[in-house]
């Protein structure tokens, strides 16, 4: 279904709106559909032509359109109908696959950055080699986005045939890896054999190549990386042209609360953590402290506030140990009740790592931020890892929207129709399926009990295995998932478990997950981007025709989701196809979903008629009372992510600029970099002599303070100061003022200019230019760092303003605006008070100099996340090397700034100082 603006009317009036325009004007998916049948004949009316083709004349005819292209997407319309045709002839050829008619729908409207909707099993992997193919021939880098590593190897080892037989590259990007499709090479070891052609290549080399395939936290986290580097012989990425998302709800809405984040450590933990996570236990649920599940937050009551107060031996805990001592507190109770072990995380080789509530899979390397996964690590008694400090960040919604061009495609979209419009000007295309669906969805069983549940669960998957009917067994989290494979165990069921702990084997479970009388119990893990082949395999046609005759595949779900988006992805692997199947949820009123969103109700009505905890009921009420419940929690998430858009596009007006700064200077040629450099020192000596000439009377001037400032920057010696003054006392009266004013900043600027070239014409140029630019660079990224964490503050802090009858995002954009300008003029200042400080040599700077000059380790995470990897930053930041003074204090050199904000700090001038102090 398309979305439109009406769509953001309210509630029924939406509705009826809908229904009105739709008889008057038609179903807006139905005129799409016809305009795409019609160009879906004209690559038909290809075929009898292309079909004559050899495989090295395909090629050539491919390649031709490149040329006819030449780099101008516009003209991809017109070539559409005979380069579709090329692929689908080619990916015959190849894979022995040729795209469907509806396939061909499908690529059509990915081309035109559109969301396409398609159900398990139409191939959506074969159709986005027809727009990714189309593309390419713009010769700008096309990028196939994924949710897991495992999917994009095998998508790009899968088609890559298909796209080198049209001579094009594909790369591969996972993490801490990179590969090119290479039909030549074989890697022995490789456990797909889809897999086995990658050729391990440099990231830069997986980028230049006309496709990449990748995942969603690489490509954005080396956005980040790319905007960090000191030179960009370091950036890996090619400007940001075509993107096609895959499980592209999972990516963009799933996702879209967790930003990326790059960061390095900061602070050494203390054992406050240790100390809390012993405290909130001994806590009281109801009587110490409150919960609230719906909003995820947990909080003390007051008499919970005094009990720590009495164990901690403070009077009042908001102010002995400031705000840090209560965030530790606030995050260690949130740590013990709202996130639970094997559920939001397991503990692995004595780390926490996080499991994905979306996927089920393992986050390996994520980290939660503000201290709440140092207070899990505490809570577990594992090793407390270092706290970390930003360098980086950007949410999906903005690092997406970069693209020229973005198309997504998933089985489940038109619930998200609005949201997509919304922030991402994406509109919801429903594809139709090749053969018709025939799958049975059945009504929910409801039961008063978990254990009633899984009981009747436990039943129902042992009569299915029994008459030989494969079963997938959806469970939410791993905790559920092995109880309930014990519970299977003592029935004597086999059956394979597949979840976040063994994921290693995840292709061997599913490929075998279609087999005659197979019990699957998954987490969310087989819920996407997985294709259960009933039989087993294709090939097999016996035991295809058995499994089909025993009812196709059964998805039988022990809870319901909080997105009715998770519950249809399970519900579609099975029907794929035209393929016979069914699927069932079995829900209990103990279940979070019906606990928090009020299952009272019916609990009441099944206690009146006496039923037992393993006998359900069966009401499409109570079905619809839980989707609505699943229908507040999407509007809820939809509001948080709508929220947080809100606030980081104020951030990312910053980051474009900050970014595009950076660039510039990059790629700045020497003349031109220096050039730059006078600028922003004419800028600053202009800034220093109208602050002090402000006064209208001229022998009010405070010259003095002007040669001290001045002299910071650059040496003036006692003939320059003659000539100042001499300068001053020709101004006669007022009306001079701004003559003299003009002259002095005038002959400054000479001075600046005379003592700069000097350096520049002395030793070796080729290093001073280098030199510059990473002082420039370093004089960004230091403040820019700063800059993230003041806008922290500020973010988290500003909700207060509401009380106050203000606005919060409007008082947000104003005063994000006074740091912005504060943080450009301050970038200004630093580097001008260093440019005739830093130390310049004659040796000619290698490449290798230039990085150990600005790197230094860092670590990465998403939100949630932080992953061990090796980030350019600016090594060249203030150092303490003097450990009794802390980063905050007053620098006792005398400049009246904070020690790790002191220009002179790392210098000769600093340390002669602070000898003297």
């Amino acid at each position: 279904m398309l979305s439109y603006s009406w769509y953001t009317l309210p509630g029924f009036l939406a509705s009826h709106f809908m229904a009105f325009l739709e008889k008057l004007l038609g179903n807006p998916n139905a005129r799409v559909a016809r305009q795409f049948r019609a160009t879906v004949e004209k690559i038909n009316a290809h075929d009898a032509q292309v079909a004559k083709l050899t495989p090295e004349q395909l090629r050539e005819r491919f390649q031709k359109l490149k040329v006819e292209v030449n780099g101008d997407a516009g003209k991809l319309d017109a070539i559409l109908p005979e380069a579709f045709a090329i692929i689908r002839a080619v990916a015959q050829q190849t894979i022995g696959l040729r795209p469907f008619d509806v396939q061909l729908f499908g690529g059509i409207v990915l081309h035109e950055g559109r969301i396409a909707e398609m159900r398990t099993g139409e191939g959506k992997t074969l159709v986005a080699t027809l727009p990714l193919a189309l593309n390419a021939l713009t010769g700008k880098g096309c990028h196939l986005i994924t949710v897991n590593d495992y999917l994009a190897r095998r998508d790009a080892g899968w088609m890559g045939p298909v796209f080198h037989g049209l001579g094009l590259s594909v790369g591969i990007i996972v993490h801490e890896q990179a590969y090119r499709f290479d039909p030549t090479y074989h890697d022995e070891h490789a456990l797909d054999p889809k897999t086995a052609a990658l050729r391990p290549v440099s990231r830069t080399e997986a980028y230049a190549a006309d496709i990449t395939y990748g995942t969603n936290n690489e490509f954005g986290f080396d956005y980040l990386r790319d905007n960090m580097v000191p030179d960009t012989t370091y950036a890996v990425q090619r400007p940001l042209h075509f993107a096609i998302v895959d499980e592209v709800d999972s990516i963009l809405i799933d996702e879209a609360r967790t930003p990326l984040i790059i960061s390095a450590p900061a602070e050494v933990p203390t054992d406050q953590y240790y100390r809390f996570a012993q405290l909130v236990r001994q806590l009281e649920a109801g009587t110490d402290y409150t919960v609230d599940e719906k909003m995820r937050a947990a909080s003390l009551t007051e008499g919970g506030v005094h009990k720590m107060e009495q164990s901690l031996g403070v009077a009042n805990i908001y102010t002995a140990g400031g705000i840090e001592l209560a965030h530790h507190l606030e995050q260690s109770l949130k740590a013990e009740t709202l996130f639970k072990r094997d559920k939001d995380y397991v503990v692995k080789d004595g780390e926490v790592v996080i499991v994905d509530e979306f996927t089920g899979r393992l986050m390996v390397g994520r980290r939660y931020s503000e201290g709440l996964h140092q207070a899990i690590e505490a809570k577990e008694g594992v090793d407390i890892k270092r706290e970390s400090q930003t360098l980086a960040t950007i949410t999906f919604q903005n690092y997406f929207r970069l693209y020229d061009k973005l198309a997504g495609m998933t089985g489940t979209a038109t619930t998200e129709a609005e949201e997509f419009h919304k922030i991402y000007e994406l509109d919801v295309v429903e594809v139709p399926t090749h053969q018709p669906m025939v799958r049975r969805d059945e009504t929910d069983l409801i039961f008063k009990t978990k254990m009633g549940k899984y009981q009747a669960v436990v039943h129902e998957i042992k009569q299915r295995h029994e008459l030989g009917q494969p079963v997938l067994v959806g469970t939410i989290s791993i905790e559920q998932n092995e109880l309930l494979s014990e519970l299977l165990e003592r029935e004597g069921v086999p059956h394979e478990v597949l979840n976040a702990k063994n994921h290693e084997r995840e292709a061997q479970i599913i490929a075998q997950a279609g087999r005659l009388g197979a019990v699957t119990v998954a987490t969310n893990m087989a819920g996407r981007g997985v294709d259960i082949i009933l039989g087993g395999s294709p090939s097999a046609e016996e035991h295809q025709a058995a499994v089909k005759s025993a009812g196709g595949l059964h998805v039988l779900g022990t809870e319901r989701h909080e997105s009715r988006r998770i519950d249809n992805q399970l519900r579609g692997r099975a029907g794929r196809q035209g393929d016979p199947g069914s699927s069932q949820f079995f829900v209990s009123l103990e279940d979070d979903l019906m606990r928090i969103f009020g299952g009272d109700r019916v609990k009441s009505l099944m206690d009146r008629l006496g039923l037992a905890d393993d006998m359900p009921i069966e009401n499409r009420m109570v079905s619809r009372s839980i989707e609505s419940a699943q229908k507040k929690v999407e509007g809820h998430n939809f509001d948080i992510r709508k929220h947080l858009v809100e606030y980081d596009d104020v951030m990312n007006k910053h980051r474009e600029v900050i970014y595009r700064r950076r660039h510039d200077i990059l790629v700045m040629p020497p003349d031109e970099l220096s050039n730059e450099a006078l600028k922003l020192i004419e800028h600053e000596l202009t800034a220093v002599v109208s602050f002090h000439t402000s006064n209208d009377d001229e022998r009010a001037w405070d010259l003095d303070e002007i040669y001290d400032v001045v002299g910071t920057i650059f040496s003036l010696d006692i003939r320059d100061r003659v000539k100042l003054d001499d300068l001053r006392s020709r101004a006669g009266d007022r009306a001079q003022d701004a003559a003299a004013r003009t002259a002095l900043i005038h002959y400054l600027t000479e001075l600046a200019e005379k003592s700069y070239r000097a350096r520049e014409a002395a030793g070796n140029p080729d290093r001073f230019h280098v030199i510059i630019r990473s002082v420039m660079l370093r004089s960004i990224d230091t403040l820019w760092i700063e800059h993230l964490e003041q806008m922290d503050e500020l973010r988290h802090g500003i909700g207060l303003r509401g009380y106050g009858q203000r606005d919060p995002l409007v008082e947000y954009k104003r005063e994000a605006y006074q740091l912005f300008t504060m943080l450009m003029n301050s970038i200004n200042q630093t580097f001008v008070s260093l440019v005739f400080k830093v130390e310049i040599d004659g040796e000619p700077v290698t490449r290798e100099h230039q990085q150990m000059i600005y790197q230094a380790p860092a670590k990465e995470m998403q939100n949630v996340s932080a992953a061990e990897a090796p980030v350019s930053i600016s090594s060249t930041a203030p150092t303490n090397a003097d450990p009794g003074i802390g980063r905050n204090d007053a620098c006792p050199c005398g400049s009246g700034k904070k020690y790790k904000k002191c220009g002179l700090l790392n210098t000769e001038e600093h340390r002669q100082l602070m000898a003297k102090k």
